[in-house]
Parts: structure tokens; sequence; C-alpha cells
């Protein structure tokens, strides 16, 4: 049994697609980022970057202690080794799937969340930053347009973890200021990732563990979410 500690986000989406691909039994704990539960004593023993999403896998491969991790791309890859499943073993094939992956952790991850961040929830629309992450998102399309022109998923002809990292930060396209349509290789790889039933199944499970999911977030929401430093996330 893996405990995934996790709230309807991108981040969170990444791990719930892989545990429905897998037919990995799971249990939710849900943690309610808009009421600071990713500061509590007991999550940050998981994930001292009070940050979800994280795992506990009760069940090892190595039959040991239950192993914890943070980091949404760690957690993927460390599942993927688990199961060997979504991850080829061939050296240049995992090499593949762990630069995509690692690209979507270091570039299409934090872009549009920036993009997010000033386009949706900043105080005041600053057009500077709303440019600059509205256009670097719009760049990163590009390539995974550029990348899909003659494969069909991220590292060839197969699902893998690098996919199942993109996928949920393009769900958000509209919010983003982008047009799928303007990326034709890039949509038709979306269209197929959302038509899979673990897709489907994966989603369905944000609106059971958040009621507000989709809604706008709260003044008091924010005010826990942003603006946090070392000094006022000690607990």
């Amino acid at each position: 049994m893996i405990d995934l500690h996790y709230w309807p986000t991108p981040n969170g989406h990444k791990v719930t697609l892989f545990l429905e691909e897998t037919g990995l039994p799971y249990r939710i704990q849900p943690v309610n980022l808009g009421k600071g539960a990713q500061f509590e004593p007991g999550f940050l023993k998981i994930a001292p970057n009070n940050r979800m999403p994280a795992i506990v896998d009760h069940e090892p491969v190595d039959g040991g202690a239950p192993i914890s991790l943070f980091e949404s791309g760690a957690i993927l890859l460390y599942l993927a080794e688990k199961t060997k499943k979504f991850i080829p073993e061939d050296i240049r094939g995992r090499a593949e799937v762990l630069q995509w992956l690692f690209w979507q952790m270091g570039g299409l991850g934090p872009m549009a969340g920036q993009n997010h961040h000033f386009s949706q929830y900043a105080p005041e629309k600053i057009p500077y930053a709303v440019n600059r992450y509205v256009n670097e998102t719009n760049r990163l399309y590009g390539v995974l347009d550029r990348r899909l022109a003659d494969r069909e998923f991220l590292a060839g002809a197969d699902y893998s973890i690098a996919d199942m990292a993109a996928y949920p930060w393009i769900v958000p396209w509209e919010k983003q200021s982008q047009n799928l349509d303007e990326h034709p290789h890039l949509k038709r790889w979306f269209e197929a990732i959302a038509a899979r039933p673990a897709t489907k199944a994966a989603y369905a499970r944000a609106p059971e563990v958040n009621p507000d999911f989709g809604k706008t977030m709260s003044e008091d929401a924010k005010k826990v979410m942003f603006g946090q430093t070392a000094s006022n996330t000690k607990r």
C-alpha cells in the first residue's frame, strides 16, 4: 500500500496518473494547501520542502522499512523502477525518458507555474511579468510540438513517466494564454492522453478530495499559499 499525500494540482496529478495506470493500491492523504497542511510537522517529516505530492511506500521491493519520497519527478522515477513500467530498461530508451522528465521538472512546470501566478493570482497585474511567463510558456509548447512531430509520445512510441509529468501542466492551457490549435502535434498528444481511462480516473479523484476544485482561490488561501518565508513557515 502506498500513502499518497496529495492535493489536486498539476504535480499532484502526475502521481495519480501513474498509480491509476498501474493499479498499485494507494490511499490519498489530503494535504489542504489553502489551510496550510503542508506546513504541519507530520507532513514535513516526509516532505521537508513543504510541497506536495509526497508518498510513503509501505511495501518497498527490498522488503524493508517504509520509504518516503517528496518531489514529483523523484516519485515517478521511484514508482517506475518499482513496477518496471513506463520507463524502458535499455540505456538509450531510459535516457530519452529521463531527459524529458527533467525538462519538465526544470522548465515546463516552473515556467507555467509562474505564468499561473502572475496571470491568475497576483494582486496586481504586472505586464512585464505576465508577458515574460506567457511567452516562455509558449516557447516550451513549441519545444513539445517539435518533439512530437515524428513520435507518438515524448520518449518515442511508448507512453512513459515523461508524458505523465508534462501532461498535467498542459491541461490548464487556456489559463496560460495558450492555443493548442497552434501546436497540432502537441494537441494530438494531449488528446490521446486525455482519452486514456487511467487519466480520466486520476482526474476524477480531484473533486473527491477537494470539493472546491476548479473554483477561484479564496483570499485567505492565497495568504497561506503565497509569500511564505523561512521564518513564517516554521512550526
